[in-house]
């Protein structure tokens, strides 16, 4: 309240405040409010992290707090982007005399090139089950991804099924069309608990 009576009412006075005596004031808030513990522990936490804190305090210096912040979130999100992008793994295994590829990891826009990468159409056998168990597909890039797996191997005449898709995938790739056969059938039906069943 004081600051904004300051500013509505006594902007005249304000102005006859050297801008010397502002810029030292502005000095000392620096110094009093940066976080100079940071810089000691610059070298033990992870480099994207200390790049991102060295950014951001340059674009602070450089242009205004604003837009640091809005630098940092967006290379934040990058960064988070390419980190979970390298975590989608396929394991194949043989369930029952079927080669079943299980995914691990995040499905999405930053991990699909990996994700086309780890699937053999041309040595695999003619039916192939996708387990998508411990993974999750979050974007169209995704749909895209497995559309692409399956004419790959559709044009060798192989057909592709996948297998545990949470309901949320279920309905992306109903809205994104018939792509593949998407089996779902053993995915279990999970019921909240309600107190009429206790």
């Amino acid at each position: 309240i004081f600051l904004f009576c300051m500013i509505m009412f006594l902007s005249p006075l304000l102005a006859m405040v050297p801008m010397a005596a502002l810029t030292a004031v502005m000095l000392t808030v620096v110094v009093g409010t940066f976080a100079w513990t940071s810089l000691r522990i610059l070298h033990k936490i992870p480099f994207s992290d200390a790049f991102v804190l060295v950014l951001v305090s340059a674009v602070t210096v450089f242009s205004d707090l604003a837009t640091a912040v809005f630098v940092g979130v967006i290379v934040s999100a990058l960064v988070f982007a390419w980190k979970k992008s390298q975590e989608i793994t396929v394991k194949p295994v043989d369930v029952k005399g079927v080669l079943t590829y299980i995914v691990n990891g995040p499905l999405f826009f930053g991990s699909i090139t990996n994700f086309n990468n780890l699937f053999n159409p041309k040595n695999d056998p003619d039916i192939v089950h996708i387990d998508f168990l411990n993974s999750r597909v979050f974007d169209h890039s995704a749909i895209e991804a497995i559309n692409k797996l399956a004419e790959s191997y559709e044009a060798l005449g192989k057909e592709i099924h996948l297998k545990h898709l949470s309901q949320e995938c279920s309905d992306l790739i109903a809205k994104a069309g018939h792509i593949v056969d998407v089996n779902i059938l053993e995915d279990p039906d999970y019921h909240v608990a309600e107190d009429a069943l206790a």
